[in-house]
């Protein structure tokens, strides 16, 4: 793994965790350990709990945190199974929980993991390789026409979904699809030259999509939001960075079911102030976005948001 690394909304999130040196945290997402380190560096008698479910992964964020301290504990494991994962370790309340959802950039660098659209390697996207049977190649090379379009239009928002999709359905036919470079020749042909001519890369939207889909991204992250708002102790915070609007729609619905009622809208305006029942309450009305100056120096920031919720 390379040894640079530029985590996402550091400083932003930290402080928004407001870390006790005696609190129990948890970071959903291990990844390159940016955000962990510096919530280990915090803690003197509390304790921290970092979850990934890349073996790599894990196995780069424990030396780089045994190279702080010895308060903190690597769970193997999905986001999704938070609550059971920390229950197995005797943890069952936290006082802050911080999800960075970018895939981390060993993944995409890495070819052999078939993240890349731009490093040619066989098809993956698994995050997790040891448990995870459904790949990207199987998805290419085995799917349906209906269940390709309906893919590339819910996970990856792309217009041409069914350009690309028949185009794919005709490839394979010919031959399988096996590697990255492959299928990004594919999508090619299936787009028209104004879309080809555009700055952005144009199989990012179907590469998007198939990730997603592999990962069953979506509904674990519903899972993990949900799982993780029942653990938090009174004052505990949940901080979740996303990087895409999928993610965001996600978070903004339950962050809104959990902090919001229909009569909080009479009683708003009320002469009066009157507390609202709600267990949770946002801590931003708007995500944070990252500083001038940090977009200049992480280009992987610029779509990058901060949410906050914290349980009364």
């Amino acid at each position: 793994m390379s040894e640079h690394h530029v985590p996402v909304l550091l400083k932003e999130s930290i402080q928004i965790l407001d870390i006790r040196d005696y609190g129990i945290y948890v970071d959903a997402t291990l990844g390159r350990a940016g955000h962990s380190k510096e919530i280990l560096k915090r803690l003197t008698v509390g304790q921290l709990y970092a979850l990934d479910q890349d073996k790599t992964a894990i196995d780069y964020g424990e030396k780089e945190l045994a190279n702080i301290s010895t308060n903190f504990k690597v769970l193997q494991g999905n986001f999704s199974e938070i609550q059971s994962l920390l229950a197995l370790n005797g943890v069952f309340k936290v006082d802050g929980i911080l999800f960075d959802l970018g895939v981390s950039s060993p993944q995409f660098d890495n070819s052999h993991r078939g993240f890349s659209y731009r490093l040619d390697g066989k098809l993956d996207m698994r995050m997790n390789q040891e448990t995870n049977d459904l790949t990207a190649w199987k998805v290419v090379n085995q799917w349906g026409l209906s269940d390709l379009i309906k893919i590339f239009r819910e996970y990856g928002e792309e217009d041409y979904a069914v350009r690309i999709a028949n185009r794919i359905i005709e490839s394979r036919s010919q031959q399988a699809i096996d590697t990255t470079l492959q299928l990004v020749d594919i999508i090619k042909t299936a787009l028209p030259q104004k879309v080809l001519k555009e700055k952005k890369h144009p199989a990012k939207k179907v590469f998007q999509a198939l990730r997603i889909c592999v990962n069953n991204e979506m509904e674990v992250l519903e899972m993990g939001i949900k799982s993780s708002l029942k653990i938090l102790n009174k004052n505990g915070v949940l901080a979740i960075i996303t990087f895409q609007s999928l993610e965001e729609k996600v978070v903004k619905k339950i962050f809104k079911d959990v902090t919001t009622d229909e009569k909080d809208k009479l009683i708003s305006k009320l002469p009066v102030e009157v507390a609202s029942e709600k267990e949770f309450e946002l801590v931003v009305k708007r995500p944070i976005k990252p500083s001038k100056e940090e977009l200049e120096i992480n280009n992987r920031a610029h779509s990058a948001k901060l949410w906050v919720i914290k349980k009364r």
